[in-house]
């Protein structure tokens, strides 16, 4: 093989900063393992994960690349023996990641991939598996969201506030949100939600209780932690469901809170994806696959994936300034296959030597 083929272009993180620390750089291209799927990336998307790795705040789990990105869409570019499903090079497919996804080509076990439907664009199609896979998993494995709930999305324009308010409504329960702009709540309630209420300037927790005439919410989905958990608790229905899988607004708290659960009799879930194991991974993906996959048609009723905005892989770091300033509503997109690579003036510095840690 040519150097050419052996290497492939990647944004890498000499040290833990801000965005101004992303290195676009030639980096040994990884080769399709057993049992997994060398992917020609199109396109990757943004996730908090990703800032906080930057950060150095959130590490790659061990023996995981070290690579930013946790999702993808892209081609088949060759598979790994004992692979046993019927892959075929220049397959669509997106996939669930460990890491790797700000680079040309990742190698994924197969059990991660998914076919991407035939009418979203390879794009599109980036902004689903970490957004999507993670709201299915706190509604369906982690709450056991039940038909005629109500469910509290917090950030409700994110990429998985957007995906969460969608997976309600498939599930028979009712969503509402909470959001930081008129423009957020906006989105949100031409996604179905039944109400939305601006955190900046009103109590959610009164407009919660008032919306369901003082029962409270069934599900809160928390991705904000100690800065809210007083309001969540007052709007948490008996017997409810707080699922927290984030800290956005902080990870202490103080106060009565074990009291205060305990009379709501309330149960306090927490959970993460990206840690889980293969076998876990694999589960979600296929219930994932099998239940939600086929609402994503073309028809004016089906699933669709919210883009905010789309960025070349040269400016990954304005992405991820984009994102830092809390301005995205729905996904953040970073075009792979299109990049007009080692153009002159890049908005990162672009290196042609040098590696990453590990792939």
């Amino acid at each position: 093989m040519t150097d050419s083929q052996l290497m492939m272009l990647a944004v890498c993180v000499d040290a833990p900063g801000g965005p101004e620390g992303l290195l676009l750089r030639k980096v040994t291209k990884p080769q399709s393992r057993a049992g997994e799927v060398l992917i020609k990336i199109h396109a990757t998307a943004l996730n908090r994960a990703d800032l906080l790795q930057r950060r150095g705040l959130y590490p790659a789990p061990p023996g995981e690349s070290e690579i930013l990105g946790l999702e993808v869409a892209g081609t088949v570019a060759s598979t790994g023996a004992g692979v046993k499903g019927s892959w075929r090079t220049g397959d669509r497919v997106m996939a669930l990641l460990s890491g790797g996804g700000y680079a040309e080509y990742v190698s994924v076990p197969e059990e991660l991939l998914m076919s991407v439907p035939s009418h979203l664009s390879l794009y599109q199609a980036a902004a689903i598996p970490e957004a999507w896979l993670t709201a299915f998993q706190l509604l369906h494995l982690v709450a056991r969201v039940k038909e005629g709930e109500v469910v509290l999305v917090h950030a409700g324009a994110s990429g998985v506030g957007t995906a969460a308010i969608q997976l309600v409504r498939l599930a028979g329960a009712v969503p509402v949100v909470t959001a930081g702009s008129p423009e957020k709540l906006q989105i949100a309630k031409e996604l179905g939600a039944a109400a939305g209420f601006n955190y900046r300037k009103e109590n959610f927790a009164e407009k919660v209780c008032d919306f369901t005439k003082g029962r409270g919410a069934d599900i809160i989905l928390d991705c904000v932690g100690g800065s809210c958990w007083e309001r969540n608790v007052d709007c948490l229905a008996l017997d409810g469901r707080w699922v927290l899988f984030g800290a956005m607004g902080g990870k202490t708290v103080e106060g009565e809170l074990l009291g205060r659960l305990l009379s709501r009799r309330g149960q306090l879930l927490c959970s993460l994806l990206r840690s889980r194991s293969l076998q876990y991974k694999a589960d979600l993906v296929r219930a994932f696959s099998e239940g939600v996959l086929p609402s994503f048609s073309n028809q004016t009723s089906s699933l669709r994936p919210v883009i905010d905005s789309t960025f070349d892989l040269e400016q990954i770091a304005d992405a991820h300034r984009h994102m830092e300033a809390n301005r995205n509503m729905g996904k953040i997109v970073i075009k792979v296959l299109s990049s007009p690579h080692l153009q002159s003036q890049p908005s990162i510095p672009t290196e042609v030597s040098g590696s990453c840690d590990s792939f």
